[in-house]
């Protein structure tokens, strides 16, 4: 008789629950194993319709955190460089370090859903702030070559994707309206 315990009772794993992981569902009426994982919110569609790409929500967060961390860092390299007046490396790792981070969340969204959300109406303005900063940063240090018009765009570019990430966030942009009217 199989056992309810994954990989006990007497066929070594015979039971109703064998072979499922902490991501697999099984339905007691029909004795059948399906694997949940992202299904439920269809946090998997952009992955496995588009790329054929499964992926759980902790190898998602992976992605998400690896991403953020690594662009922090480039970021934060490339500012060390715009004081070390190296223009040519401050562009190229700040920016890059912006994209990654900002590619980041598509492990959390999906790419194209995220690409898709990034002009929606509440996110438009940042989003076109980003890209408009961002080539300006690299205008301004190849181009223009003036540390001072670089680092006034990499402001804008950071205020951009700051508040590009809190519009995700509900009601987070009708909050900081409210408070910059009570100030301005």
């Amino acid at each position: 008789m199989s056992s309810w315990l994954p990989g006990g009772g007497s066929g070594g794993g015979g039971g109703a629950f064998a072979g499922t992981g902490a991501s697999r569902w099984i339905n007691m009426d029909t004795n059948q194993v399906k694997n949940l994982g992202g299904e439920l919110t269809g946090e998997n569609d952009a992955f496995s319709k588009k790329l054929g790409i499964d992926l759980t929500r902790q190898q998602r967060m992976i992605g998400f955190g690896a991403c953020l961390g690594i662009g922090f860092v480039m970021s934060i390299l490339g500012s060390v460089f715009l004081f070390t007046g190296s223009l040519v490396s401050f562009a190229i790792l700040y920016s890059v370090g912006v994209v990654v981070s900002l590619t980041g969340t598509g492990f959390l969204l999906g790419f194209m859903k995220q690409f898709r959300q990034m002009f929606a109406k509440v996110r438009i303005a940042f989003t076109l702030a980003m890209i408009a900063a961002f080539i300006m940063v690299w205008v301004s240090a190849f181009a223009i070559g003036s540390a001072i018009v670089s680092l006034i765009f990499v402001v804008v570019l950071y205020v951009a994707f700051t508040l590009y990430s809190l519009s995700y966030i509900p009601y987070c942009i009708d909050l900081l309206k409210r408070m910059a009217n009570k100030f301005f």
